[in-house]
C-alpha cells in the first residue's frame, strides 16, 4: 500500500512533470496540502523536505516552496550519453516486433541506446513511461498514442516535453491537437482499397469491423464509407461494427456469430476487418458456421502481419511498412535531434507529416461474388 507520504511527494512531483508547477512558480503552501491529502503537517513537511534535497523544489526563507528548473541540472555530465526511447502500445505482439526492430537497428548503428515502453493501450501506463522519460535524460522519443481517437488526459506531458526541447514524433496515428511530426499510413485510403476490392468482386453486402478507440479505426472506417458513396452503394448502419480495446477479443467475435445464426436476415458476403488479428480470429467463426472461405464469404484483413499467412486460407490484406515505418522513425527524429540543438523547431505542418500509401496484397481470403 502506498505510504501517505509517497502519495503527497508523487502528486507534486506529477504536477511539476505534467507542467502544472513551472519552474520558479510557487507550490501549494503546507496548509493547502495538508487539506488535499488530509494528511499532518509533519508528513508534508517530509515530502517536502525530500523534493527539496532531490532538486524538485527549492525553499526561499519568508516567501515558501518554489519549483526548481532541473532542465540545466538533468543535462549536466549527461551531454555525452546517446539515448531514445520508444513507446508503442504493444511490444511483442502481432507487427510492433518489426516495427520495433526497424527503428532499433538504425539507432544502434548511430550510437543510440533504445529504451522501450508498452503502454498496453492504457493512458495511465503512458502516463507513467512520460514521467520516467522527463526524468531522465533521453535526446528524444518515438512514440505510438495511446487510444488516439479519444481525448487524451496526458497531453500536458506533452507540451512539458516540447518546454525542455526534447524531440518527439508519433507512428501509426497521432493527437491531433498537438499536431505533432507523424508517420503513419494514409488509413482511410487503406479502408477504402480493402472495401473497394470486395465490390469490384461484386459484394454488395459488406461487413465492417472497426475499433475505434484508436484513430486508425476511425479512419479505416472513413474509407469504408467513402468506397460505398463512391460507388453509389446503399450501405446499412448495421454493418457497421465498431468496438473498443477492451472488447476486441469478445465483441467482434460474438457479433459475427449473431450475425451468422440469424436466418431472417441476408447473409453477408464479405468482411473488412480493422486488422490482420482480428481477421484471424473471425476465420474461426466463419468455420464453425460451416462457411467456407472465399466460396461462401470473403473477407480481407489490413497490415500484411505474419498472421496473414499462416492459416490454411491465406489472407487478402493491406500492406503496411512496419520494419520500414520503425526505421524512417529512427532517422527523423535524429535529424530532429540535431535541430533542436541548433534551432527550435518549424511550425510547417505540411513538413511534419510523412505517410506511406497503401497497397492491396491479394490473396486467397477474397473471391468473385457468385
Amino acid at each position: 500500500m502506498q505510504t501517505k507520504y509517497n502519495k503527497v511527494k508523487e502528486a507534486i512531483q506529477s504536477k511539476i512533470l505534467d507542467g502544472t508547477f513551472e519552474p520558479h512558480q510557487k507550490i501549494s503552501s503546507e496548509s493547502e496540502l495538508m487539506k488535499q491529502f488530509n494528511v499532518s503537517r509533519h508528513t508534508v513537511r517530509l515530502a517536502i523536505g525530500d523534493l527539496v534535497n532531490q532538486g524538485w523544489l527549492y525553499r526561499e526563507q519568508g516567501a515558501g516552496t518554489f519549483c526548481a528548473d532541473r532542465s540545466k541540472e538533468e543535462h549536466t555530465g549527461l551531454i555525452q550519453q546517446k539515448n531514445i526511447a520508444i513507446i508503442t502500445t504493444y511490444i511483442s505482439d502481432y507487427i510492433f516486433p518489426s516495427i520495433i526492430r526497424g527503428a532499433e537497428s538504425y539507432l544502434s548503428e548511430q550510437g543510440y541506446q533504445v529504451s522501450l515502453f508498452s503502454t498496453n493501450n492504457n493512458h495511465d501506463m503512458e502516463r507513467k513511461f512520460l514521467e520516467k522519460i522527463l526524468t531522465q535524460h533521453f535526446d528524444g522519443v518515438i512514440i505510438e498514442p495511446t487510444r488516439s481517437a479519444l481525448s487524451n488526459p496526458n497531453i500536458n506531458y506533452y507540451l512539458n516535453l516540447e518546454r525542455q526541447n526534447i524531440p518527439y514524433l508519433m507512428i501509426n496515428a497521432y493527437y491531433d491537437e498537438l499536431e505533432p511530426f507523424r508517420i503513419v499510413i494514409d488509413d482511410e485510403q487503406g479502408g477504402y482499397v480493402q472495401t473497394e476490392h470486395l465490390i469490384e468482386q461484386g459484394h454488395r453486402n459488406i461487413i465492417g469491423f472497426f475499433k475505434t478507440d484508436d484513430m486508425q479505426g476511425t479512419k479505416r472506417m472513413k474509407g469504408y464509407l467513402k468506397a460505398h458513396r463512391m460507388n453509389g452503394l446503399e450501405l446499412s448502419p448495421n454493418n457497421i461494427i465498431t468496438y473498443n480495446t477492451e472488447e476486441k477479443s469478445t465483441k467482434p467475435v460474438e457479433m459475427l456469430e449473431k450475425i451468422l445464426s440469424d436466418t431472417n436476415e441476408e447473409r453477408p458476403t464479405a468482411i473488412v476487418c480493422y486488422n490482420d488479428e482480428l481477421a484471424i480470429n473471425l476465420l474461426d467463426v466463419i468455420r464453425e458456421a460451416n462457411l467456407k472461405i472465399p466460396d461462401d464469404i470473403s473477407i480481407v484483413g489490413f497490415d500484411n502481419s505474419f498472421m496473414a499467412e499462416l492459416t490454411e486460407v491465406k489472407l487478402t490484406t493491406v500492406a503496411h511498412p512496419q520494419s520500414e515505418m520503425g526505421e524512417l522513425a529512427a532517422k527523423v527524429i535524429l535529424d530532429m535531434i540535431e535541430a533542436s540543438k541548433a534551432t527550435q523547431r518549424k511550425e510547417n505542418l505540411e513538413k511534419d507529416y510523412i505517410h506511406f500509401e497503401p497497397k492491396l496484397i491479394k490473396r486467397h481470403s477474397t473471391a468473385e461474388n457468385k
